[in-house]
């Protein structure tokens, strides 16, 4: 009998949803949740942290199989997904809510996205994205989980581009 092994790394860049579609379509992905990370509120409801008082960010779970993709890979994605220059928020959406943040759960995670920043640094960009030790992850109401995959549509505030 042989077990799976999964890995988890949290990403916050913008509308959860948005980032959640990508993310539940990259290889080796076994599994995606969204909801809120870092802020002061336990359990916070999405009307709660759409009042933007309770410091959490739109945050993405994701569960990987690390024999089939790396966390290197799940870094890039994140990179490739969004405007990582924007300090306000992502696309139309703006407030604190919707910043741009990758959650390292360890030492290699944060090495790693510091590696990205540094790689996006030298090719010009000025990267406004925070990097954040994880803590809590509040998973959102049911009916924001994987909602493209269920409106059968694109996401507006999300689109891939290729970088490294």
């Amino acid at each position: 009998m042989t077990t799976s092994t999964k890995s988890t790394a949290y990403f916050a860049s913008g509308c959860f949803w948005g980032t959640e579609y990508y993310f539940m379509k990259a290889n080796g992905v076994l599994h995606t949740a969204v909801g809120f990370m870092d802020g002061h509120v336990e359990k916070p409801t999405y009307k709660q942290v759409c009042e933007k008082n309770t410091g959490h960010l739109e945050t993405t779970e994701v569960t990987f199989d690390p024999t089939k993709t790396s966390y290197e890979e799940m870094v890039k994605l994140f990179f490739e997904t969004h405007d990582f220059t924007q300090t306000d928020g992502q696309g139309p959406d703006i407030g604190p809510q919707y910043l741009s943040c990758i959650f390292y759960s360890n030492d290699e995670e944060k090495a790693m996205a510091e590696k990205y920043i540094s790689k996006l640094t030298a090719k010009g960009y000025k990267v406004a994205t925070m990097l954040k030790p994880a803590s809590v992850f509040w998973k959102a109401e049911d009916y924001h989980q994987q909602y493209y995959e269920h409106k059968g549509e694109k996401p507006y505030c999300h689109q891939y581009r290729r970088i490294f």
